[in-house]
């Protein structure tokens, strides 16, 4: 008994030690992590000459909210805001639906030439054909200066893909069998089966791909030269660079805070997707234990 005792008692003292450390270390991440975006919260309602002499501050002694009004009042920014959000919106629901599609077949083992396209898509995991020769078949397809160039390239990622086909084979195929006594065609079965019981994962990988979107700033960088169909992260980038001033004097303007000025457009650019994560957040966290326990 006393061994026992011994026994447990040490490992409770282990495990007290090693929660203690983990909440550490955890807290410890989660600071480095908010205390960024606090920091550029609360810059981007600071004056500039706070912001030129505090190195660091999480609460401004003055609120101004003069650089909002001159984002909003600029065509520049609102017209790259609403441009994000809709490439972002299509390009999720494109990017979802061909790769949904794509996932569903190659989930068969059935079907002829699977082996084939599953080592292509597995190919793609490891070697790409590089920047220079996507840009020449983006060119030579007439998407330059289009939306469509930030989308249709990388409408299917590999590796989602393959989580997707993984999901769908480990749908029970007694509903399937099922639903095609009861007369339903391939289709009807995809679309009243199996993307019903598909929600965690479409839900994840919309997320996924939406904020992949969103945050893609190469994209535009090299297929839009058009200036009017820059898309905010491109706006974000070029206030971040060294010569913001002369990014934000293209834009015709006679005065405009240029520290203030950054920190607010990355609050803007963060802020969507703080807000839809947390409707999504039940779905993902499913999602994201896909194929991980096996019966």
């Amino acid at each position: 008994m006393s061994a026992k005792k011994s026994v447990g008692h040490h490992t409770s003292v282990g495990s007290r030690v090693f929660d203690a450390l983990n909440i550490m270390l955890l807290v410890g991440l989660a600071l480095v992590t908010v205390l960024p975006l606090l920091y550029v919260l609360a810059g981007s309602f600071a004056t500039e000459s706070e912001i030129a002499s505090r190195p660091f501050f999480l609460w401004p002694e003055k609120f101004v909210t003069s650089t909002y009004e001159y984002i909003f009042a600029t065509d520049t920014f609102v017209r790259a805001l609403i441009t994000t959000i809709v490439v972002t919106a299509v390009g999720a629901v494109v990017q979802v639906i061909l790769t949904l599609t794509m996932a569903y077949p190659l989930a068969k083992r059935y079907l002829p030439g699977r082996t084939l396209v599953l080592n292509l898509v597995i190919f793609t995991l490891v070697f790409s054909g590089g920047m220079i020769p996507t840009y020449l078949v983006v060119r030579d397809l007439g998407l330059l200066n289009s939306y469509w160039a930030l989308i249709l390239p990388l409408a299917i990622n590999p590796f989602y893909l393959i989580i997707v086909k993984s999901f769908f084979q480990e749908l029970p195929q007694a509903l399937e069998e099922a639903a095609r006594i009861d007369g339903c065609n391939e289709m009807g079965v995809f679309f009243k089966i199996v993307l019903p019981l598909s929600k965690p994962i479409i839900a994840t990988f919309s997320l996924f791909y939406a904020v992949g979107i969103w945050n893609d700033y190469m994209s535009p960088l090299l297929y839009i030269d058009d200036n009017s169909k820059w898309t905010l992260q491109v706006i974000v980038r070029q206030l971040t660079s060294a010569n913001a001033e002369n990014a934000l004097a293209s834009l015709d303007s006679v005065f405009f805070p240029v520290e203030g000025l950054k920190f607010a457009v990355v609050v803007i650019a963060t802020l969507p997707i703080l807000f839809f994560y947390p409707f999504l957040q039940k779905h993902f966290a499913k999602g994201v234990l896909i194929g991980s326990v096996k019966e």
